[in-house]
């Protein structure tokens, strides 16, 4: 039996430049050529090619079926490694329709993961604190991670953390100091539901203060200088309240 390329492929369910390609590859021994040029393929080639093509249907790729011996016609391993690599697959794409159901039900930003922040949750926060929770998923370790994640669960709906998302850039010196001041129990009640946030930076991969510095930096380019300067004077406030308390003591 001889065919042509073309036939050959044709009956293989391939196509003209496969074959080419598979010759080029090596996957694929030159037939010998008739007396006219022209290349004539026989039972082996057709068989070969057909395996070739089972193969890669299934899912193996070209450099894997070059690495098979020709006289394997059950590559157990070889099928056995590619299952797990396609149960592993399949896992993964099962568990991203969940988190894809779960963001379009809820309609949330694709950036954060319903697993760290709850769908509700999120739709309650800031464009800014949404994505400071975004680089907070990329620096924090697995210890930081939980911990603000079970604050992001449990923070409740608090009127001056709104205020503070709604402070203007342009806020007088009155306006941030009564924002500051009113913010101090709120966060003082979160450090306690929370003390975990304390040692949060622990185990960041990348160190301490690597997290510090990042945060820093992107918190002054999220959170506008009225907003900024209510934080630092957060910070001074409950720096001299912990220093008084010591001193009375």
């Amino acid at each position: 039996m001889a065919w042509s390329t073309r036939e050959v492929a044709e009956l293989a369910g391939t196509s003209l430049r496969a074959v080419r390609h598979y010759h080029q590859v090596g996957l694929l021994a030159e037939p010998e050529r008739r007396s006219n040029g022209y290349k004539q393929y026989g039972v082996a080639h057709l068989v070969r090619l057909v395996r070739i093509k089972r193969l890669t249907d299934l899912g193996f790729s070209l450099t894997q079926i070059a690495d098979m011996d020709d006289s394997d016609e059950h590559p157990e391993e070889a099928l056995r490694s590619l299952d797990a690599e396609l149960a592993a697959t399949i896992d993964r794409l099962q568990r991203a329709r969940v988190e894809l159901g779960l963001i379009l039900k809820s309609e949330a930003p694709t950036e954060l993961p319903p697993a760290f922040i709850a769908p509700d949750a999120m739709a309650k926060m800031s464009a800014a604190d949404r994505s400071l929770v975004v680089v907070l998923t990329r620096v924090l370790g697995p210890e930081g991670l939980r911990v603000y994640a079970d604050l992001l669960r449990d923070a409740p709906d608090e009127p001056v953390a709104l205020a503070f998302d709604a402070l203007p850039a342009d806020a007088d010196d009155a306006t941030r100091q009564d924002v500051a001041e009113r913010m101090i129990p709120y966060i003082q009640s979160l450090y306690a539901a929370h003390p975990g946030l304390l040692d949060s930076l622990t185990d960041a991969p990348k160190g301490k203060r690597f997290a510090d510095e990042t945060i820093a930096e992107a918190m002054s380019e999220l959170y506008n200088d009225a907003q900024l300067d209510v934080l630092r004077r957060i910070g001074q406030i409950m720096r001299a309240n912990e220093t008084g308390g010591q001193s009375a003591s």
